[in-house]
């Protein structure tokens, strides 16, 4: 668990399925078994800020942990600026191996920023190397035709959309925001 660099406890059985009923429970049970994993599967988590994309990515990660499946979390933005600057130290063929020996990456906010070219590519290289062999699951705001405006050239595009979805999972979240919809319940209860 703590290889696993979650930023929070984030559990399953803690997520309110009643407040977004486009997540279907019996799908995230399912995922719960690491099924997926074992097959190097990719899943993908879709929708607006605050539709518990990242509560399910981190919950299914410590899932994950649990049953002793290598896992490791980090943020986009977080992974390009290390493998930008492995590459600047000349030890990022060594940064992207400890990346592909992790039976589940996490990549959380992915599609938040644009990324130049170098960024773009460095990522490509990871997901390359996990292809079909190690999953990656990943939450992001956008769609994935909106990927152009976070990964600008469009033949890369094309590919990381392709490795991120091939034999995969795709939840869309929806677009109603548990936390705004807590904020104004607690608003009016109070």
């Amino acid at each position: 668990m703590k290889a696993a660099n979650f930023p929070r406890d984030k559990w399953l059985g803690d997520f309110d399925y009643e407040a977004n009923p486009n997540i279907n429970q019996a799908t995230i049970n399912t995922l719960a078994t690491g099924d997926w994993i074992r097959k190097g599967q990719p899943l993908c988590f879709i929708g607006d800020s605050g539709t518990g994309k990242s509560h399910l990515l981190i919950g299914l990660g410590t899932a994950a942990a649990e049953k002793g499946f290598r896992v490791r979390y980090t943020l986009a933005t977080r992974l390009v600026n290390e493998l930008v600057e492995a590459e600047d130290e000349k030890v990022l063929a060594k940064t992207i191996a400890r990346y592909g020996r992790v039976d589940l990456l996490c990549i959380d906010e992915l599609g938040y920023m644009e990324l130049d070219k170098r960024g773009a590519e460095l990522l490509f290289q990871v997901l390359t190397e996990r292809e079909e062999k190690a999953s990656v699951a990943i939450a992001t705001n956008e769609s994935f035709s909106g990927w152009t405006k976070t990964f600008t050239d469009p033949r890369l595009c094309a590919a990381i959309v392709d490795r991120l979805t091939f034999k995969g999972t795709i939840i869309e979240t929806g677009t109603d925001s548990y936390r705004l919809a807590h904020t104004k319940n607690q608003q009016l209860a109070g």
